[in-house]
């Protein structure tokens, strides 16, 4: 039985209020890394979304 791998990418809000969403896909960990420099730079909102082959997330609104 093979196992599917899940990707993720991330929504957030930049510090002056714009909704992002990363045209990226990483695994846990990467998508974990990412999720705390963004924090780290002051981006609100931050959420790891599971996507599915050739999906783009929603902006966070």
């Amino acid at each position: 039985m093979a196992t599917a791998k899940r990707r993720y990418s991330l929504t957030w809000t930049d510090p002056d209020g714009a909704p992002q969403a990363s045209a990226g896909r990483y695994d846990k960990r990467a998508a974990a890394r990412r999720r705390r420099a963004l924090e780290e730079i002051g981006c609100t909102c931050v959420e790891l979304v599971v996507v599915k082959p050739g999906e783009l997330p929603e902006p966070a609104l």
